[in-house]
């Protein structure tokens, strides 16, 4: 029960000593670039960890730089732009990186509590207790459902699943997370 690493394909310098299931998630710094575990860069710097491979905090407790960011797709998919556009700079020659932050939607959880239940929070952080349950039972679970069929639309270019996904994905103003309030 719980999250695991898989990460076995990394070498052992650039994987955690601890952490959920025990450890072995892949450090990285606050530019996504993959790191040993004393921080410095890992190769090249052109390796990047976004999601739930990626040890998912940066600094440490009580003082964290980034606090530990849920395993769950959305703050992935987000941290996954944030690597795209540092390997655009990259590309372009730059050397100044734009640093990733606590994504907003990572407060946001539908949790699927069988076939006809769910429960779904949202504007929850990394503090203990925070966040909200507003949806649960069968409408959770229908909702659940839908942002499930429609993440595959948009995957599959469907029309439907991109409008509606564009727009979580550029949103111009964050309400929640540890980012700008404006991008």
């Amino acid at each position: 029960i719980g999250v695991k690493a898989s990460n076995y394909f990394m070498p052992a310098e650039t994987l955690s000593d601890k952490g959920p299931g025990g450890g072995g998630w892949i450090h990285f710094n606050k530019f996504m670039q993959v790191t040993k575990k004393d921080g410095t860069i890992w190769g090249d710097g052109t390796c990047f960890a976004v999601g739930d491979c990626s040890y998912g905090c940066l600094g440490s407790p009580p003082n964290w730089e980034m606090p530990p960011v849920p395993k769950i797709s959305y703050p992935g998919e987000e941290q996954a732009l944030h690597a795209v556009n540092n390997v655009k700079l990259m590309a372009r020659g730059s050397t100044k990186l734009k640093p990733t932050w606590w994504p907003w939607g990572a407060g946001m959880f539908a949790t699927s509590l069988g076939p006809h239940d769910a429960c779904f929070v949202m504007a929850a952080n990394h503090e203990k207790g925070s966040g909200y349950m507003v949806n649960w039972w069968i409408p959770a679970a229908l909702q659940k459902e839908i942002i499930e069929s429609t993440k595959i639309n948009e995957c599959k270019n469907g029309c439907i699943g991109i409008l509606i996904w564009h727009f979580v994905h550029h949103t111009p103003v964050h309400l929640f997370g540890k980012g700008p309030w404006f991008l």
